[in-house]
């Protein structure tokens, strides 16, 4: 009984990441093994050292490859935002529209999607879900007192970047996943074409997904940021297929 209880009360949240046309201009190569690098977006007004160049993807090759040949020498040196982070799984955001993610808690799921183009394949870049955190907790950075951010949050990109962002502070959410957390070693497509208003073609949910994740409340649209919420009834289903994928 307790089992289910805590099952119908728990939260499942999807969340855009990682770089695309938009944000480090180019679509992330999936790989025919469906294998992939997660690729964080820029970052120029960070102070660290960390840079497309410096750092090494999965596979032990720099992330700046995973860029077009005629990009790499400009994007070698260019800062990374490494948000989420799966050495100790946190998350961090201080934009209005993540502000939500402040009222995840122990035992709710936070699953991160990307757009992933498939080397040599006719088929239009898609939406894929790469990896997931085990919520332990999460808050506003002013929630959680300095030794607690000192011990669970120290290896976050917002954290380490405090000083260069002083007036995000008060606006930090923070997410920390536990046991279970991982970046998938496999890619799994999620999205679908519908359109917008305009008629213009746009990524949504695929029929597909719907009938595990369901339609968030009538928002099909995954192709921006905002964080995409599964409605109770699909809670169980979603988190189960998330958890299932390899």
């Amino acid at each position: 009984m307790l089992a289910l209880r805590l099952l119908a009360q728990m939260r499942v949240a999807l969340l855009r990441v990682g770089v695309d046309s938009g944000s480090g201009g180019m679509q992330v190569p999936l790989f025919e093994d469906g294998s992939f690098e997660l690729v964080p977006i820029p970052d120029g007004a960070a102070t660290h050292s960390r840079t497309y160049g410096n750092t090494l993807g999965r596979r032990g090759r720099p992330l700046v490859e995973c860029f077009p040949p005629a990009r790499q020498r400009r994007m070698d040196g260019v800062r990374v935002h490494l948000d989420p982070e799966f050495e100790t799984f946190t998350y961090g955001d201080p934009a209005p529209s993540k502000a939500g993610l402040r009222h995840l808690r122990e035992g709710d799921l936070l699953a991160f999607y990307c757009g992933l183009a498939e080397s040599g394949c006719a088929e239009p870049p898609g939406l894929y879900l790469v990896g997931c955190f085990e919520v332990v907790t999460a808050g506003l950075a002013t929630d959680f007192d300095d030794g607690t951010i000192a011990a669970v949050f120290a290896r976050n990109h917002h954290v380490l970047n405090r000083r260069d962002r002083p007036g995000e502070w008060r606006h930090l959410v923070l997410v920390k996943g536990g046991p279970g957390s991982r970046l998938f070693s496999r890619a799994a497509r999620i999205s679908g074409i519908g359109t917008d208003r305009r008629g213009r073609p746009l990524k949504v949910l695929s029929e597909e997904m719907r009938r595990v994740f369901g339609d968030f409340g009538g928002r099909l649209s995954i192709q921006r940021s905002p964080t995409r919420w599964v409605l109770p009834d699909h809670a169980g289903a979603a988190a189960a297929f998330v958890r299932s994928i390899p």
